[in-house]
């Protein structure tokens, strides 16, 4: 059984800078794609950054492009999500999702996520102006 559990969130000022992680197990790690995910109150959830952990390719939304990075390591089976430049329109619920022979971040990032078996149960992230 696949298992994700995100750690790292919190209160951070405008301007600052959070690393979340997600934690796998359970899981072949070339075989997967792993992304991450947010959602604030009263928004759809949005795939914010996407990796592949077979070739190490890379997905960004606009939204974070140029302030968040996504990076894995294969010997501890986690994917963090560094942020900086932190906005109050970053504030969410972050959520890590892992899914089987995608190959491609940026559909792995794409709605629909209905099909997305494998969650954790979220982090969350507060921004203060």
């Amino acid at each position: 059984e696949v298992q994700l559990v995100e750690s790292g969130g919190g209160l951070v000022e405008t301007g600052g800078s959070l690393r979340l992680s997600c934690k796998t197990s359970g899981l072949t790690w070339d075989d997967y794609s792993i992304g991450w995910f947010r959602q604030a109150p009263g928004q759809e959830r949005e795939g914010i950054s996407c990796i592949d952990n077979f070739d190490g390719s890379t997905y960004y939304a606009n939204s974070v492009k140029g302030r968040f990075t996504i990076s894995s390591d294969n010997a501890t089976n986690t994917v963090y999500l560094q942020m900086n430049s932190l906005k109050p329109e970053d504030t969410a619920v972050y959520y890590c999702a892992a899914e089987i022979l995608v190959f491609d971040p940026q559909r792995l990032c794409s709605p629909p996520f209905d099909n997305l078996n494998a969650w954790g149960q979220g982090t969350t992230v507060t921004v203060s102006s």
